[in-house]
């Protein structure tokens, strides 16, 4: 699967008097992931919402390196799995296929649940699953869709911290090659995973002056990754005065 890049574009978002960004302009590179941070009202799940097409920019656009729509090649996963209640794990993965009225691929769905370690849960209710099941569980939906570009909006921070770490490394593996957008609040996670970080400020201006260093997911103990975790809470900081 070839992922395109993504290029955005004097994007600018108004809410009343209100401006969320204004000339926003940036690239994503295909194949990467990309995190983008900031604080709480700045705008990140607005700007993924315009990106996947769920919401319309002021002015600017949006567009896919290659020329072709971004909005039919996407996945989204959020921060609740938003698992079916009624429907086995099984039955939620192909969701997808079923919604569009496709007769699910049931091997693919074998296989996709395990290489997420739930196969021994594919007849089980949501309710009877951990939450970090059920992120498995919403992780294998997303891989089932099998799109080149996957925004995610902060979908690991109600894990426990080893859960987290877990499937933070199992996204990370099963995702290689895709464009991914993370909205996350964690600076550990956004530089455990990211090849490149986009810092949101309260005046809608993007900074990415913070570099990474080597190929994610870096190791949690990586001593580089501690630093440049720090490194990061002081650029987001400064962001927000």
């Amino acid at each position: 699967m070839m992922a395109p890049g993504i290029h955005i574009r004097d994007l600018c978002l108004r809410f009343g008097t209100r401006t969320l960004f204004r000339d926003l302009s940036f690239d994503i590179a295909a194949g990467q992931w990309v995190s983008l941070l900031g604080a709480s009202g700045a705008g990140k799940t607005s700007l993924l919402r315009i990106i996947a097409g769920l919401a319309a920019p002021t002015r600017g656009s949006v567009v896919a390196s290659d020329g072709l729509p971004v909005t039919t090649r996407l996945a989204w996963m959020g921060q609740k799995g938003l698992l079916y209640p009624w429907l086995n794990v099984r039955e939620n993965v192909a969701l997808g296929a079923r919604l569009r009225g496709e007769k699910a691929d049931n091997a693919r769905v074998n296989e996709l649940l395990e290489q997420v370690g739930l196969a021994s849960c594919a007849d089980e209710r949501p309710a009877a699953l951990s939450g970090g099941m059920r992120q498995r569980a919403a992780l294998a939906r997303t891989l089932y869709e099998d799109r080149p570009i996957v925004l995610m909006d902060e979908p690991f921070s109600a894990l426990d911290t080893l859960t987290r770490t877990r499937i933070q490394t199992l996204a990370a593996r099963l995702l290689t090659g895709r464009t991914v957008v993370l909205i996350t609040h964690d600076p550990m996670e956004a530089c455990r995973l990211s090849h490149r970080l986009l810092v949101l400020s309260p005046t809608g201006r993007i900074d990415d002056s913070h570099h990474l260093s080597g190929i994610p997911p870096r190791a949690p103990d990586d001593p580089a990754l501690l630093a440049s975790q720090a490194q990061l809470l002081q650029q987001l900081m400064r962001a927000n005065g």
